[in-house]
């Protein structure tokens, strides 16, 4: 689907879908417990639909009920008959998320399984678990384009690189809790995206699971149980950041129906916008991990001409470079560096690559290397142009909101793949006034 997008500024209110984060996480937690669990305000995007498949193949019962979920639990653990069943066959569509959280939860319940997957989710890097998995004794390879794991993951103690995902560290703390025997997670690197880990932690207490910090990770107590518990969905804040950044480039946009006391990491993007204006820090306190607070906070500097410059550590919150980027292209005299941001070249598409292309093309300057962008901010762009969304549900969103402040007409090609996340993207942003065909 191509989307032809005529320039105005965007006005109304809107609440941004459920957080995809959250949601996958309260569906596995749930799926493993005893008893029925009711999910409400479940957004069936493509990646949660990869996960409620999954759920079901490994043993759970799910029905949905409008946008509740209810799940009726596997009682997963060590002495689950689930155990004695065949390796399951996991279709995990194109979410990392999907695929990383449930490869060792796939060892303890059913002995390894059968990953298959689309677009570039098979290309993604897995060497983070694979040291771990041969280290003990479990067999991964791959098969016909399928990644197979067999084997039972053992307790005990799992160290792992923390510098290429946290997803891998998500994975084990959901399955380790399930095993006959104590285990730690010893994290053997700098830990990125690491508010991502507490959002984990915060869904495991939720279901009565027991993990407690250490000196370098995590010990997890073996032989518990998931409790069945009813929860809502939060709304999600790392598709809000794109509204936010509408309303930071000149656009009228309420976003409404946020938790400010949210554990998910990507509501940094008010700090982030903040800096970005010029405005003062709210100063919020961050929970720490491993001994250290969030990343350093990000610095604006003066520049010659009149220009300021912010920069960013990003690798606590990689999903926020799209907005961010936009949002940095119309931010007038003031450039925007994002940096320690090279885990975007494995994403659904090399993202540092597109968002470079996509602003570049819209009129934008920008500036790439292996690991960074900086995006000189102008007034408004060209525009004029068809940009491909490779495939990347936040490079269509980005040059979406991008395309409000350009002097002619965008085309957006592809523009099917918002689905993955956030299906209704095309609707709302008509409804806040976008001129779109």
């Amino acid at each position: 689907m191509n989307v032809t997008i005529t320039p105005r500024r965007l006005a109304g209110s809107i609440t941004p879908p459920p957080s995809k984060s959250q949601a996958h996480r309260l569906i596995i937690a749930a799926a493993l417990g005893e008893g029925e669990s009711l999910l409400h305000n479940v957004a069936c995007s493509q990646d949660i639909a990869a996960t409620i498949r999954c759920m079901a193949e490994l043993g759970a019962g799910l029905e949905r009920q409008g946008d509740t979920l209810r799940i009726t639990g596997m009682r997963a653990g060590p002495r689950s008959p689930l155990r004695r069943l065949a390796a399951p066959r996991l279709d995990c569509g194109e979410s990392g998320s999907t695929l990383r959280f449930l490869m060792p939860v796939a060892l303890a319940v059913r002995g390894g399984g059968r990953f298959t997957g689309r677009g570039r989710l098979m290309e993604r890097p897995q060497e983070p678990y694979f040291e771990l998995f041969r280290e003990k004794g479990i067999s991964c390879e791959y098969q016909d384009g399928a990644l197979v794991l067999s084997g039972r993951l053992a307790p005990g103690v799992c160290r792992l690189r923390g510098d290429v995902s946290s997803q891998f560290i998500t994975g084990l703390l959901y399955a380790l809790p399930l095993l006959d025997g104590d285990s730690e997670i010893v994290i053997t690197t700098a830990l990125e995206s690491r508010d991502y880990v507490v959002l984990t932690v915060d869904v495991l207490k939720r279901f009565g699971i027991e993990v407690t910090p250490s000196a370098r990770g995590w010990r997890v107590p073996g032989g518990q149980a998931y409790r069945a518990c009813e929860r809502t969905v939060e709304a999600d804040w790392s598709q809000a950041a794109f509204w936010y950044a509408a309303s930071g480039i000149g656009s009228d946009v309420e976003v409404t129906g946020m938790d400010l006391d949210s554990a998910q990491g990507d509501k940094m993007v008010l700090d982030w916008g903040r800096m970005l204006r010029g405005e003062p820090l709210n100063g919020g306190e961050r929970v720490p991990i491993l001994g250290r607070t969030a990343p350093e906070t990000p610095v604006r500097t003066e520049q010659a001409g009149g220009r300021s410059r912010v920069e960013i550590d990003v690798s606590c919150a990689p999903d926020l470079v799209p907005p961010m980027a936009a949002w940095g292209a119309l931010a007038g005299n003031t450039d925007l560096c994002l940096k320690n941001a090279a885990r975007l070249r494995m994403k659904e598409s090399d993202r540092l690559s597109a968002v470079t292309e996509v602003l570049t093309a819209l009129g934008a300057r920008v500036t790439e290397t292996a690991d960074s962008l900086t995006i000189f901010g102008r007034e408004e762009l060209s525009g004029g142009v068809t940009v491909d969304s490779h495939n990347d549900h936040r490079i269509a969103m980005m040059a979406a909101i991008a395309a409000t402040r350009c002097r002619r007409s965008v085309t957006i090609a592809g523009a099917e793949c918002v689905a993955k996340s956030y299906p209704d993207f095309w609707e709302d942003y008509k409804s806040l006034g976008g001129d779109i065909t």
